[in-house]
């Protein structure tokens, strides 16, 4: 078996020979989760000029060097308005964002500015006397002009868009999104709907990867073409695979990698493409089949096929899946790195194989563990929010520190 940093490197290498070149220009509105094709340079300076981080009133620091000096109020600046230049011995009544005008070194916050009725019109007594640059914001601070804000391959946050629309970038060039074909194997599965739970078969169980998958190739921004359930056949199973190959980028499955008279899927690949890899030394998660499956017209669709255990399956998305879709789009196929936390639970017989443990936070911050790890217990995929990636033979006693992965970072991409 592989170790899982070499199946990721072979998975790597081998989606970097099928990187997806379209590009497509998108709003900046709908670009969530794309992945940039182009960097996004600022034309401009942000922020585009000095301006006040509190309300409060601008001043010449060397005015009101003591407290209780009093200072005139000659002018009022709201945000998105310029002011006059502030004359020596004088203040400007200053709102949060606003441009601080020229000849003002320094804000006084409206906490520490009294007004007051000192036979002056509109004075203020200063408090507390401020240093220069007091609650200003300095032009560029944030981004200058000519800096690049956002790299070539990376996967739009939230955040993301909000800087990109900070610098004025109302499109954004993105790879064209991934198409994938999905579908399960295994005559055992009945689609939730089609069977009543009391009237379930013996032998039969409600297909739960199909819902999973799908919704965890949405959260990576696929465009998923869904083919339904394929019967335990070989003869199914390719057909499955050629109709899978046309228009798709990427073939994805559940089930029939194991090596039992009906798991199709290792002989089927073999005759419709090729298998570059099939076990991996991970728990849960050992039988994992990446390869390519030929199309009739020329070229290829990569293959991914997973376990039908729900939790391996869910697992290995996780690590491998996700690693492929974003080599497709030019992003960073490392998994994210692991967090340093105190395990609240002993973990005494490990595997030979790296494990994935299904954890959670604690109330006091060490890490939970759902007490069945079984492979096929999916309830501990949503009581979890995060996975301990545990080495080799490692044991685990509460108060270890160990590496944790939260399931928001890997869903994510």
């Amino acid at each position: 078996m592989l170790t899982l940093d070499e199946a990721l490197a072979r998975l790597a290498a081998g989606a970097a020979a099928a990187r997806l070149a379209e590009v497509e220009t998108v709003s900046t509105f709908n670009a969530l989760g794309r992945v940039l094709a182009a960097d996004v340079v600022s034309a401009i300076d942000v922020p585009p000029a000095d301006n006040t981080s509190m309300d409060g009133y601008a001043v010449r620091a060397a005015d009101a060097v003591s407290p209780e000096t009093v200072l005139p109020v000659v002018q009022r600046i709201a945000a998105g308005h310029v002011g006059d230049p502030l004359a020596a011995g004088t203040a400007a009544r200053i709102f949060t964002g606003a441009q601080v005008p020229p000849g003002a070194d320094a804000v006084v916050m409206q906490e520490l500015a009294e007004v007051v009725d000192a036979g002056i019109p509109g004075a203020i007594r200063v408090r507390e006397a401020p240093r220069p640059g007091q609650w200003i914001r300095r032009r560029g601070e944030d981004v200058l002009a000519g800096s690049t804000v956002l790299a070539t391959g990376t996967r739009l946050t939230p955040q993301a868009l909000g800087l990109a629309a900070t610098v004025g970038a109302a499109t954004l060039a993105v790879v064209r999104r991934p198409r994938v074909a999905l579908f399960s194997t295994g005559d055992e599965l009945i689609m939730p709907g089609a069977v009543a739970p009391q009237d379930l078969p013996p032998g039969a169980i409600y297909n739960s990867n199909r819902f999973t998958l799908r919704g965890l190739l949405q959260a990576a921004g696929c465009d998923v073409s869904d083919l339904g359930i394929v019967p335990d056949r070989l003869d199914a199973t390719r057909e499955a695979l050629r109709a899978a190959a046309a228009g798709h980028d990427l073939i994805l499955t559940s089930g029939g990698v194991s090596v039992g008279e009906e798991d199709h899927i290792r002989p089927a690949l073999n005759a419709e493409g090729r298998v570059e890899l099939w076990q991996v030394a991970i728990k849960p998660g050992k039988p994992l089949a990446f390869g390519a499956v030929h199309r009739a017209g020329g070229g290829q669709a990569l293959f991914v096929g997973l376990p039908g255990n729900p939790v391996s399956s869910f697992v290995t998305f996780l690590l491998a899946v996700r690693a492929v879709l974003n080599v497709l789009q030019g992003a960073d196929p490392a998994l994210p790195s692991a967090l340093p936390m105190a395990a609240g639970f002993d973990w005494p017989k490990p595997d030979k194989r790296r494990e994935f443990l299904r954890v959670r936070v604690g109330a006091d911050g060490a890490l939970e563990l759902f007490a069945n790890q079984s492979s096929g217990v999916l309830t501990s995929a949503v009581w979890a929010d995060g996975l301990v990636d545990n080495p080799p033979g490692q044991s685990i006693r509460a108060g270890d520190r160990v590496r944790y992965l939260p399931l928001s970072t890997l869903i994510a991409g």
